[in-house]
């Protein structure tokens, strides 16, 4: 049959895929769009075989709250290279996948992609469709959450990194300004009991090493490491470090000020190549 210039463009409009790979699979199917649409995901398939081992370091990373600002999301949607994580339409895509994320609100990634982007087509079954399209390897390479009395988002410019921040009260400009804080100062954990115990450990055994070859006497390096590593903690635990536009109070005091008694209850942090 006929394929015409018409039928081409509304699958390209559809798919976005290249205009020869849409009259290709147009040719193939006959003319049914359905069919068509199977044509470019295998093709996508094919695509995503071969590039498998291929490392998606670029992208584009999206943080999104619900109206409410009592949860979030951040959807990392990674590829190969630069060029790619600047287009207009890639970012967007990302953002649509971010909203299903928001919407659906699944708990892990693989729930996701079982989600349904548009029509027939899962999460999953549009990333491949766009590898086939791109030419590149295109993956949701990291999916968060958060939940909190009040939750607010940060987008770095270039969307190669993102931050949510959630706090027990207040509004939702504070949490944001959390959340640009946790973007800024990358700290390791929320609290000092939210750091990992071999951080603690590799801490306290750099700090005793310090000490000894300052020649400190031994009964004082245990107590001189602890006093060290609870610089580390003001330093790198996101409550404790000086707040970033006032650097006379720490966040968790900006938080307790900006509303009677809130605390910071969670943030989540993600950026390319973590």
């Amino acid at each position: 049959m006929s394929i015409t210039a018409a039928d081409v463009n509304k699958l390209r409009q559809m798919t976005g895929a290249g205009m020869m790979d849409c009259k290709k699979a147009l040719t193939e199917a006959n003319g049914d769009f359905e069919a068509a649409i199977d044509v470019l995901r295998k093709q996508g398939q094919k695509v995503a075989a071969k590039r498998a081992d291929r490392d998606a370091t670029e992208g584009a990373v999206i943080a999104m709250t619900n109206a409410e600002n009592t949860r979030g999301v951040i959807v990392s949607l990674n590829c190969e290279t630069d060029f790619v994580a600047k287009n207009e339409g890639y970012v967007e895509m990302a953002k649509k996948m971010a909203s299903i994320a928001l919407a659906g609100f699944p708990s892990t990634k693989e729930e996701l992609l079982a989600l349904t982007y548009e029509g027939s087509l899962t999460v999953a079954d549009k990333l491949t469709e766009q590898t086939g399209v791109i030419g590149e390897k295109i993956e949701i390479a990291y999916y968060e959450t958060l939940e909190g009395g009040v939750v607010s988002g940060y987008i770095h410019a270039g969307n190669k990194l993102a931050t949510l921040a959630a706090l027990s009260a207040g509004v939702a400009e504070t949490a944001k300004d959390v959340a640009m804080q946790a973007a800024a100062m990358n700290p390791v954990g929320l609290d000092r009991t939210s750091v990992a115990s071999d951080v603690i450990e590799r801490e306290l055994e750099i700090a005793r090493d310090q000490v000894r070859q300052e020649g400190k006497p031994e009964d004082m390096i245990e107590k001189i490491a602890q006093g060290k590593l609870g610089k580390f903690y003001k330093e790198n635990t996101l409550v404790e470090q000086e707040f970033i536009k006032d650097n006379k109070q720490s966040v968790a005091q900006y938080v307790a000020s900006a509303a009677a008694g809130a605390t910071v209850t969670g943030f989540r942090r993600v950026g390319l190549g973590v």
